[in-house]
């Protein structure tokens, strides 16, 4: 936004240019007025001008810009007039149009005149002459010539070739110099009607609420002589209505500074008459208070009955006999749709019928234990918006916000109202929102000198709140159900997000940005990881990337919130008073004014930046899982700013989901480290050079590596020259399967060193493997000897239990079986079982493999024996290496799914001898 603030002068339009066109013009308004002849202040005294960005919050900007304007000229009683129609009109340029809005403010000696131009001309250019069809007040374009319509004194459009000009000039209201209150002349049968003597009955009432004094007036109007009701209580005379709206009692009345209505009076004939009274609460020289009751009989009210200074709120027709929605006389139309412009408008319009200097709506949370302040005017909004007080503040009916409160000099009462500690607010009234006798919030009106207002206002006041509680209550639950709609959505969609992962960095991140800046503007996560450890900072984010840094250093330095397990969230103010005073000590020092008195902690030195994100309000919510504390989800509002109750019930939602996603990754992290480390140890260390033979191993885990494989692998010497190798399988996966893997790998080793031969080994594990009872699991298991020879090839022995047969490839490039099948183990005491000897001359390779490979689906295709032996076919002359990685790399090829089982692939190769 670009401004600028000329003091007098007429405003003046750029000279065209040479290759400039001569604007063509069309106005329309009250009178179609052609646009050179429209009606204009003869002196301009001031102008302002500001132009705003085609995006949506320039229209608060502009909003704020005409009212700064204006209230600096002293043109109050236009302002939200003003307002108003700029608002509407910006929102067709920014919003609507598209384009940048110019606005220019003039003022004249009898009132303003404001322009609002976009750069979008060719938008319904009226015909001129032509009748002006209004749009429906219900359509979202065009209100804006609405409202200036039935707003502005005057009006009117203009059109260039780039701009569309909407101009409204809005008059002063006359108004008396020096009075109060005054009426018209009126002919004499207009004249209330009263006694030939009006009689005023004076009573004087005591702090304990009786009567201490009654003069000559009131023993004519009731009939009682003095002596007759001194020292007796007015409650015992006095017939009391009931105030609708207010539930205020004639001794609760008798206690308020200023109080007026009308009640009855119990005469000495035993009839009621019908009295208006006006109640003021004095003190004499010795500090004793009593109240003076000012009382004539109802029909002669005009004596003491204080006018109202404007329209009657309670009017229920205008002056042409139609009928007025008393809502609508109060806000005004049309009403607006969102609930945060119609308590704007309230407000707005509650300081404009009381003449005061700000006022402030606050709505009640579910529980009406406390109050939210939503909307404000002449306070430092940023500041308030969303703060809470209780609405039980103290002892006495001024303490609870549930009933009106007069207070005539907030300085006589200092904390009496905490909203507006340190404003320069002196008078305040305060009137209760109720629907259907439930409190829904609350209203109020402060003025910056003492004695403003009484118990006039107070009803008044609480007239007009009654007419808009349910209006109020109606726009808040629509929002509540729009936000609670909204937060289910944002709940599912965490979830969604959290259950997809079982990574903790990962889940820490998305806890993070689920919040900022949904949530909060910035966030931290800290973590616990046994009872016994402290909190640490794990996780930061906030909206502006810059600042993470900064936030992270801050809150490295100062100590970790307690980790509370109470449920919901609890204000934790370290953050924001840490942030403050090393902001002041890192400016203080720039400016060589030395160190303050007060440290945080040396090394801190966080920007300005950093001091204004975390100066606002800070939350920290427990995250517990299983009964347990496993961290802190903290979040946190920039300088001065609040957060709703329905985010902080909603981050509480958030946190209790991320709280079992953290643990859940915690979990599955420990359960992966473990099952990694036990699939290591169940695979050799390394693999033992052969002298002659070249040996590669490739093995691929399935699932996430969270489960123990049943596949196994492995290649040990026996002794000088003799190496024994194996390949197996164990059915499933997990402890059992690990048990029986771990057997068989180890008793491999020990038997072939004790020097059974192949077959004696493999009966002797099977018999082990049967040992374990129910613990037991089927093996497929591949078992051979290595003998290299000196003319370079390699004698194998071999056993194949029931496990997938070795391959033979050959130089020439035929495959063949190297094995018979045999009996698998673990399935019958007495096996027979016989090795066979394969002799692997120079080039010769070995495959082996496990069923993970030769298994291999794509949908009702496998890989097969078949296609292991077309694959292995191509791999003549290739390496040991190379043979294991185009076998493995035709394997992940042969299916897109990620595998479903183990596979491991060993594979052997003679090298071919050396030529000269």
């Amino acid at each position: 936004m670009t401004t600028g603030l000329h003091p007098g002068g007429t405003p003046q339009d750029p000279p065209p240019t040479g290759n400039q066109p001569v604007p063509r013009q069309a106005t329309i308004g009250h009178g179609d007025l052609p646009a050179d002849d429209r009606p204009r202040s003869s002196v301009i005294t001031a102008r302002a001008a500001a132009s705003f960005d085609p995006v949506g919050r320039s229209v608060a900007t502009a909003r704020s810009f005409v009212r700064d304007t204006l209230q600096g000229w002293g043109f109050a009683d236009i302002v939200d007039d003003a307002v108003v129609l700029t608002s509407e009109l910006v929102t067709n340029a920014v919003v609507h149009a598209g384009t940048a809005a110019d606005v220019l403010c003039l003022r004249s000696d009898d009132g303003a005149r404001i322009e609002v131009a976009d750069h979008y001309p060719e938008r319904e250019i009226p015909l001129q002459g032509a009748a002006i069809s209004m749009s429906s007040p219900d359509r979202e374009g065009g209100r804006g010539l609405q409202l200036c319509a039935a707003l502005a004194s005057r009006w009117g459009v203009d059109y260039t070739p780039t701009k569309k000009l909407v101009w409204f000039q809005l008059d002063l209201p006359a108004r008396p110099v020096g009075t109060r209150a005054a009426g018209p002349s009126l002919p004499a049968a207009l004249l209330p009607l009263a006694d030939g003597r009006v009689r005023v009955a004076v009573v004087q009432i005591d702090r304990t609420g009786s009567i201490a004094s009654w003069n000559e007036d009131a023993e004519e109007l009731f009939g009682y002589a003095a002596e007759q009701v001194t020292g007796k209580p007015l409650t015992d005379l006095a017939a009391w209505p009931h105030t609708p709206g207010t539930s205020t009692g004639i001794a609760e009345a008798l206690r308020l500074s200023r109080w007026e209505g009308t009640y009855g009076i119990r005469g000495a004939d035993g009839r009621v008459t019908p009295v208006y009274a006006s109640h003021l609460r004095v003190r004499d020289t010795d500090g004793e208070p009593s109240t003076v009751c000012l009382l004539v009989r109802d029909h002669e009210r005009a004596v003491l009955q204080t006018p109202l200074r404007g329209p009657a709120p309670d009017a229920a027709s205008t002056g042409d006999g139609q009928n007025t929605d008393p809502f609508e006389v109060f806000i005004g139309s049309p009403a607006p749709d969102d609930l945060d412009g119609l308590l704007q408008r309230t407000v707005e319009r509650a300081r404009d019928m009381l003449d005061g200097d700000s006022a402030f709506l606050l709505l009640a949370t579910d529980d009406e234990t406390e109050l939210e302040v939503r909307a404000s005017t002449g306070l430092p909004s940023a500041r308030q918006r969303f703060a809470r007080v209780p609405v039980e503040a103290g002892p006495g009916r001024y303490g609870s916000a549930r009933m009106p409160a007069v207070h005539e000099d907030l300085q006589a009462v200092p904390g009496a109202v905490p909203l507006l500690s340190g404003t320069g607010m002196r008078s305040v009234v305060t009137v209760p929102l109720k629907v259907e006798g439930r409190l829904t919030g609350s209203l109020g009106v402060a003025a910056e000198g003492p004695n403003k207002y009484s118990n006039e206002e107070a009803l008044r006041l609480q007239f007009a709140a009654d007419r808009i509680a349910l209006a109020v209550e109606s726009a808040r639950l629509g929002e509540l159900e729009r936000l609670r709609r909204g937060s289910l959505s944002f709940l599912v969609e965490a979830s969604d997000l959290l259950a997809g992962t079982l990574d903790r960095d990962q889940t820490l991140a998305l806890m993070a940005q689920m919040t900022v800046p949904t949530l909060a503007t910035w966030c931290a996560v800290y973590t616990i990881a046994d009872q016994s450890s402290d909190p640490y900072l794990s996780y930061v984010l906030h909206e502006d990337e810059e600042l993470i840094d900064g936030i992270k250093s801050l809150l490295s330095k100062i100590a970790p919130p307690d980790p509370v397990p109470t449920p919901g969230a609890r204000v934790w103010a370290a953050p924001a008073e840490a942030a403050h005073q090393a902001a002041l000590r890192t400016s203080m020092r720039s400016l060589g004014l030395g160190e303050p008195t007060r440290r945080v902690s040396s090394g801190i030195g966080p920007t300005l930046a950093t001091a204004s994100a975390v100066g606002g309000e800070t939350v920290v919510l427990p995250l517990v899982a299983r009964n347990r504390v496993i961290g802190m989800l903290t979040l946190g509002k920039p300088t001065d700013e609040h957060f709703r109750q329905e985010i902080l019930e909603l981050a509480e939602d958030l946190s209790r989901r991320a709280a079992l996603a953290l643990d859940n990754a915690r979990l599955y992290s420990e359960r992966t480290a473990i099952s990694q480390s036990l699939q290591r140890s169940l695979l050799p260390p390394d693999l033992p050079h052969i002298e002659g033979v070249e040996v590669e191993v490739i093995y691929r885990a399935a699932g996430e590596g969270n489960e123990v494989g049943g596949d196994f692998y492995d290649l040990f010497p026996i002794r000088d020259g003799v190496y024994g190798f194996a390949i197996g399988d164990v059915c499933g996966t997990g402890p059992e399967a690990a048990a029986v893997t771990g057997l068989a790998r180890h008793a491999l080793r020990l038997l072939a060193r004790e020097g059974f031969g192949g077959p004696a080994v493999l009966e002797r594990l099977n018999s082990a493997i049967l040992d374990e009872g129910a613990r037991s699991r089927f093996l497929t298991l591949l078992y051979g000897e290595l003998w290299p020879q000196e003319d370079g090839s390699a004698e194998l022995k071999v056993v194949c239990a029931g496990h997938p047969l070795p391959l033979r490839l050959r130089q020439d490039g035929t495959v063949e079986p190297a094995a018979e099948p045999q009996p698998l183990l673990g399935v019958m005491d007495d096996l027979e079982l016989y090795e066979q000897t394969v002799t692997l001359d120079p080039g010769d390779v070995l495959l082996c493999v496990t069923d993970g490979v030769t298994e291999r689906r794509e949908g009702t295709r496998m890989l097969g024996d078949d296609g292991l032996t077309d694959v292995l076919t191509t791999c003549t002359g290739l390496t040991a290496g190379a043979v294991a990685a185009r076998v493995m790399r035709a394997v992940e090829r042969f299916a897109s799914d990620a595998p479903s089982d183990d596979m491991a692939i060993l594979a052997m190769r003679v090298p071919g001898l050396q030529k000269d």
